[in-house]
């Protein structure tokens, strides 16, 4: 909806249009079906993750500890965009009002960024642990991984904040269509009637600044890991070690890659279909791959989940017996 200012001269935009997967309505119940079976899928799939750690205590250490922190993120994460995603599939018109639009946008960037962080400590604890296991368990206290955690979400509280500042600071009077299934940057710039250079001169530097920094963190871990596992002799020592590693590499490939190609391409290169198709990937697909990931990839999870199946199951033929 467009309202006219107290000038008469422009309309300012107080809602906008969604158009998500309007250039194929034959599709809306199809993607409905998919969306809401990968949503089901990670909402149990992160919270199995964090009820198994919590309840195992062989679990109770400082990697399961960053994992249920990153399931829950996962959690909030994909809850940002897909319940909006799904209502907009099931209604011809998908209108979200622009307080609505600059909340989500807000929430999306927290958690997203928040996530990136967070891998980057998930690969300092897995370097501290194979570098330095006499000292691990002093160097990655209780206190020392609850400050990395929640140091990650100060990061992206911050980025969000100004993020969300800059997007503010725009105005939009003319179209109020964006071509997209959620509220991101690049549509919403493309709407403004304002200069956006310095959003996107933010976005650049905010955003490449936290993919570096973040993935620096990632490769000189790993490459200390690297190193380490050279140093050993016993193939079945190196197998063992890149093992504990598998899970996470896997996960942060897929986060940064696709991070990287949302956001660090010239705006002269973005395709918003090209956009749309990497944020399914991005915001929907990964926060159900991670507990999956880690789950088929991870000896101790698989195992402590048998325990607790194991566990339950007795239980039940105890009370048929009963």
């Amino acid at each position: 909806m467009l309202m006219e200012d107290l000038s008469g001269n422009c309309s300012t935009v107080t809602e906008f249009i969604l158009l998500g997967f309007s250039d194929h309505p034959e599709l809306r119940m199809l993607l409905f079906v998919v969306f809401l079976v990968i949503y089901v899928i990670t909402l149990v799939g992160n919270l199995g993750m964090i009820i198994l750690i919590w309840v195992d205590s062989r679990l109770q250490t400082p990697m399961y500890f960053f994992l249920s922190n990153l399931s829950s993120l996962d959690i909030c994460y994909s809850s940002s965009i897909t319940p909006r995603l799904l209502s907009g599939l099931l209604t011809k018109r998908n209108v979200i009002s622009f307080n609505g639009c600059i909340t989500q946008f807000y929430f999306y960037a927290v958690f997203g960024t928040t996530e990136a962080f967070l891998l980057a400590m998930m690969a300092y604890d897995r370097y501290i642990a194979i570098c330095n296991p006499l000292l691990y368990t002093a160097i990655m206290s209780q206190r020392a991984c609850t400050q990395l955690v929640v140091g990650s979400y100060v990061a992206g509280i911050l980025n969000a904040l100004v993020h969300t500042a800059t997007v503010l600071r725009l105005s939009f009077c003319s179209s109020n269509i964006i071509n997209h299934f959620y509220c991101e940057m690049p549509p919403l710039l493309s709407l403004s009637c304002t200069d956006t250079w310095i959003n996107e001169m933010m976005m650049f530097v905010f955003i490449g600044f936290t993919i570096i920094t973040a993935s620096l963190t990632i490769l000189i871990s790993y490459a200390c890991i690297l190193a380490a596992i050279l140093r050993i002799h016993s193939s079945k020592g190196r197998c063992k070690v890149f093992s504990t590693c598998a899970s996470h590499l896997t996960a942060v490939t897929l986060f940064y890659g696709s991070a990287a190609f949302m956001y660090l391409r010239p705006s002269s290169k973005h395709s918003l279909d090209q956009d749309k198709v990497a944020s399914v990937f991005y915001t929907v697909v990964i926060p159900m791959l991670n507990p999956l990931i880690y789950s088929l990839r991870n000896k101790e999870v698989k195992d402590a989940l048998w325990r607790m199946v194991g566990r339950n199951l007795f239980r039940l033929c105890l009370c048929s017996l009963v």
